[in-house]
């Protein structure tokens, strides 16, 4: 008698260890400038439990932080973005990486040809003032962007 059977091809993000899935960079300028602000950083978020059971993809994506308050077109020295660079890294030799103020962003896709399971570090970095270091951002509230990290089956 036979016995058969299959295992499908797929994968899982997994979830986020401790500390919850926002990266808080609180006063986003130096109060003395106006300026966005040199030190600008936050810890990794670290993605646990991330498996695919066969040859596969991870892709990391972003928005730009902008002000959600302040909508209309910003006076002329001033901006209402602030671009950053977000990484994933551990799942493939090289880390996925998207710049938010990049045209292209080549990087941002990477393949693992075999089956794994892992921790994926999500980290953000690398951040500017959208038009130039010399501008200034517009009092906001809330500036906001928008990191995903999405693992897939590669063909």
């Amino acid at each position: 008698f036979a016995v058969t059977g299959n295992v499908p091809a797929l994968c899982s993000g997994g979830t986020i260890a401790g500390g919850g899935s926002t990266f808080d960079l609180g006063v986003l300028i130096d109060t003395t400038t106006g300026l966005l602000r040199t030190d600008l950083a936050a810890p990794p978020k670290v993605l646990t439990g991330s498996f695919c059971s066969s040859r596969s993809t991870i892709t990391v994506a972003a928005t730009p932080m902008t002000a959600q308050n302040f909508t209309a077109t910003p006076p002329a020295g001033f901006s209402r973005t602030v671009d950053y660079t977000a990484t994933g890294s551990g799942w493939t030799t090289t880390a996925a990486t998207f710049a938010t103020g990049a045209g292209s962003n080549p990087g941002a896709t990477q393949t693992r040809p075999t089956a794994f399971s892992g921790d994926i570090t999500v980290s953000i970095g690398t951040f500017g003032t959208n038009g130039g270091s010399g501008l200034r951002l517009v009092s906001d509230s809330s500036y906001l962007g928008v990191v995903t990290v999405t693992l897939a089956v590669a063909n």
